[in-house]
């Protein structure tokens, strides 16, 4: 065995500590890419055909690692996710990435190795949007099992205080260029803090009703879980939108938008769109596009 296999199970193990240190600290943005990183890393070793590093047997199982590195991430992405794949879970298999060259148990789950050319670099999932378009043309009479959704996650209003004002955002529809092709789409409501902690339940609405041109129609009342008097200064709220993809299996985030505390006030607002990943500090954003499509609500204060 050479010094460099070694050295790159090292990194391996490295880097799985990583995501899961993060994960456990609730990072989560950071353990979902740790671990889409890693997992990219063994899905290239065990695709290189010409690598004698690994036995046939050891790619098999690192090929199923990956598998459970994404089914962590996808769990994370989506919190409503059906399979639910803990961290406690995922920390069982640190002793085959650590002992990967002696390992040889059985995979503690019953997961297949990731299909090829499934996991995908932040961004390099536009470039795949092109592909499905082509694919789609071709797909004759398949119709893909689609894991139930479950209906939302709303949660009704809070009680009225004297003096205290609570935010009902209506979310009426997102304009998007290809909405028609968004299966089952939803859209996750957050308030986080400057630094992207949650300062609320997270909310879900439920899969959108109806689809138009290139409007996505979801008219549905999300009640703030603070009263606006209690949000800090600089809080947040955010709206991922996210669609399931049948072909790589799990809900990936399309886009994202957010309102800041000066943007509250009664009436109809529209609020850009902006290409994910989702960055709740908004120190990096980029517009999903330069075309006007945007997400709109309507804001109705209520106060006692």
């Amino acid at each position: 065995m050479s010094s460099d296999v070694t050295k790159t199970v090292q990194k391996w193990h490295a880097s799985f500590k990583k995501g899961t240190d993060f994960d456990s600290w609730g990072q989560l943005v950071e353990a979902i890419d740790e671990y889409q990183i890693l997992a990219r890393q063994l899905q290239k070793e065990v695709q290189a055909s010409n690598s004698h590093d690994f036995t046939e047997e050891q790619k098999k199982t690192l090929g199923k690692f990956a598998t459970c590195l994404e089914m962590r991430s996808a769990a994370l992405q989506c919190t409503q996710s059906q399979e639910e794949f803990k961290l406690e879970d995922l920390k069982k298999l640190e002793p085959i990435i650590k002992n990967i060259l002696t390992y040889n148990k059985d995979f503690p789950f019953d997961v297949q190795p990731v299909p090829l050319r499934k996991i995908l670099a932040p961004g390099e999932e536009e470039n795949l949007e092109l592909e499905e378009e082509l694919d789609a043309g071709t797909g004759a009479g398949l119709t893909p099992s689609f894991p139930s959704r479950v209906p939302g996650t709303l949660l009704p209003r809070l009680p009225s205080e004297p003096g205290m004002t609570l935010l009902t955002l209506a979310i009426e529809k997102i304009g998007l260029k290809d909405a028609g092709q968004c299966i089952d789409p939803y859209i996750t409501v957050s308030v986080k803090d400057l630094n992207g902690i949650d300062l609320n339940p997270v909310q879900e609405t439920p899969v959108a009703t109806r689809k138009e041109d290139t409007y996505i129609h979801f008219s549905v009342d999300v009640e703030i879980q603070k009263h606006l008097e209690k949000l800090p200064k600089g809080a947040a709220i955010f709206f991922e939108f996210k669609h399931y993809k049948p072909k790589k299996r799990f809900t990936s985030t399309k886009c994202f938008a957010f309102m800041e505390m000066d943007e509250i006030k009664p009436g109809p607002i529209v609020i850009e769109l902006y290409k994910k990943p989702t960055d709740f500090k908004r120190k990096k954003l980029n517009l999903l596009t330069k075309k006007p499509l945007y997400l709109h609500l309507n804001q109705t204060l209520h106060k006692d």
